[in-house]
């Protein structure tokens, strides 16, 4: 199948201005998928912020979202042919490009939302985010995306057995894809924007995101059993092309470190607001909110585990149990 020529065409012209100016400002192009009120483009916007004052202007940041240079895939080949400076995609999706990443995807692997950032912030959350530089990608930072559950046009799910038979939409995500399946479910993958005429028309049953997605894209309307199993937590993940970032001198890369992690704070701030706010709003809506007991779910993934045991990814699981593990001790 033929790749569509636009994002390419775009990022021709891209390339053709350059990232810096006549008058010696940097301009970074960042793109991403999401709509412009959404906590993770409200943290992005905070980081071009800081960027700017911290380099008294001589570095700004332009941030295309809505996906206006292409899907997240897209702009992650974008970032490698160094037509662009910057993106924004889930973890899921760079596991395809940079495969320890796909740890992240797997099912019931962190305990709790404590768990998780114990988890990106250490330093097998840094190593992690610097695999991606053999393939011309650098992880600056995680962005919080939360937990993900399932939502269901028909009936709640309460236990794996009501997934049965479901056709639930998933991300391109090879992990994603064997623990849908592991739990009953068929696993279709399908572009997150043609997701809302699919459940209206029946062509998935269902599908899974966390609470801030499931309500702001309004597949609420469409689906309107939601259970809060929270099988998995990839974080969101901000990426610098090797190409940009080995421009920057060591004074300029200091300044976009400093941003991106304020930035980072700024988010999950907003991502807990938008998390608690969509809750709220899907009850009042009416959407039926299941709080299972996650024992059966987990259970019925372990199989997944003991088959990646020996295997580089069930070693990265095997460190992110171990921090819980000493947590709690």
């Amino acid at each position: 199948m033929n790749r569509p020529v636009l994002p390419l065409c775009i990022a021709l012209a891209l390339i053709a201005g350059g990232c810096q100016s006549a008058s010696d400002t940097i301009e970074l192009r960042l793109a991403h998928v999401l709509d412009s009120t959404h906590p993770v483009h409200l943290g992005m916007a905070h980081m071009g912020e800081r960027l700017q004052s911290l380099s008294g202007g001589s570095m700004q940041v332009k941030i295309y979202p809505n996906g206006q240079l292409g899907n997240e895939r897209e702009t992650v080949e974008l970032l490698q042919l160094g037509t662009l400076d910057m993106a924004k995609t889930a973890s899921s999706v760079i596991e395809n490009f940079v495969p320890a990443m796909g740890v992240y995807s797997l099912p019931f692997l962190f305990d709790d939302h404590a768990h998780l950032w114990r988890t990106l912030e250490s330093e097998i959350g840094r190593e992690i985010l610097l695999k991606g530089e053999p393939y011309r990608v650098r992880g600056l930072c995680y962005y919080d995306a939360g937990f993900r559950s399932f939502y269901v046009r028909t009936r709640s799910v309460v236990t794996p057995a009501d997934l049965e038979g479901l056709k639930i939409r998933v991300m391109r995500s090879n992990l994603s894809i064997q623990t849908v399946n592991m739990l009953g479910a068929n696993a279709t993958p399908m572009a997150y924007g043609e997701l809302y005429t699919a459940l209206q028309q029946g062509v998935v049953d269902g599908a899974e995101n966390n609470p801030p997605n499931f309500y702001g894209s309004k597949h609420f309307e469409q689906a309107r059993h939601y259970t809060l199993d929270e099988h998995a937590a990839p974080p969101d993940v901000l990426l610098i092309g090797t190409h940009t970032w080995n421009r920057l001198s060591a004074q300029q890369q200091a300044w976009l470190a400093q941003a991106v992690q304020e930035s980072v704070a700024f988010q999950r701030l907003r991502w807990q607001e938008a998390t608690e706010v969509a809750l709220e709003a899907l009850e009042e809506a009416g959407v039926t909110v299941v709080r299972p007991d996650k024992r059966p779910f987990q259970e019925a993934v372990q199989p997944l585990y003991d088959a990646l045991a020996d295997d580089a990814l069930g070693r990265w699981a095997a460190r992110i149990r171990a921090l819980r593990a000493a947590e709690l001790d």
